[in-house]
């Protein structure tokens, strides 16, 4: 091969200074902007509203109970919210919750669709799988608020309460949910007045404290800053709701 031939093949195979320019530029776009999959992190939320502080949240939460106790609930445009839901959720707040029929989260705090992350079990308590909904809902969605919600003349501890009293096992199932209520009721029996009223409060407590404690991903959040776990009573007389633990 002449010179010749040979310097026009190594000038037609060297990248000219604009295609490097072009790819230094391409290469440091995708830097800043992490690429198509922190691209796809970056969406905004369906709802933007969502997007609290652990203290706003629970300021949120409870004035839309006071809202319900007191007669004037919103009303919620449940369209064009199931629209906007189709592609995600970002509740701005997490509820553990008795089971009873009487007690509606949604409803208690006046909240529209995508608002509460919801876990309900007779006795309002933290079993593997609720912890496990909690962490979802704090590491994945961004959630900054759990409130673990008992609510008074609860039947799931008074039996508890009863079943201890009377060393009798429960039918089926149902000595799992005495056996995961009876540490509260216990601690609560060295308490005066009412013995009903002292292990519903207690088991809130208790369950709240396990739910901050809870590692690596809950106790973590609450340590940064970014979780707030609280605790509270319904009132089934008033649908307000009290708090009892805060933190």
């Amino acid at each position: 091969m002449c010179d010749k031939c040979s310097e026009n093949l190594h000038q037609s195979m060297a990248p000219s200074r604009r295609s490097m320019m072009l790819f230094a530029a391409s290469a440091l776009g995708m830097a800043a902007f992490g690429g198509p999959a922190l691209a796809k992190e970056a969406k905004a939320p369906p709802k933007p509203q969502n997007v609290l502080s652990p203290d706003a949240a629970l300021k949120r939460l409870m004035e839309g109970n006071s809202r319900y106790v007191s007669g004037v609930s919103r009303r919620h445009d449940f369209k064009h919210e199931r629209e906007a839901l189709v592609g995600g959720q970002n509740p701005y707040a997490a509820v553990l919750s008795c089971a009873d029929s009487r007690i509606a989260p949604e409803y208690a705090f006046d909240s529209g669709r995508g608002d509460l992350f919801v876990c309900r079990v007779a006795g309002n308590f933290a079993g593997d799988e609720t912890v496990a909904s909690m962490e979802y809902t704090v590491a994945v969605l961004g959630t900054p608020l759990i409130l673990v919600l008992g609510h008074d003349n609860c039947g799931a501890v008074d039996a508890t309460i009863k079943s201890l009293k009377d060393d009798k096992p429960l039918p089926g199932h149902i000595p799992t949910l005495v056996s995961a209520i009876a540490p509260s009721v216990k601690a609560a029996a060295q308490q005066s007045g009412n013995a009903l009223d002292n292990a519903i409060r207690q088991n809130v407590i208790d369950n709240v404290a396990k739910l901050k404690s809870a590692a690596p991903l809950l106790n973590a959040a609450v340590e940064q800053g970014k979780l707030k776990v609280v605790g509270g009573i319904y009132r089934l007389s008033t649908g307000a709701v009290e708090l009892l633990a805060q933190g």
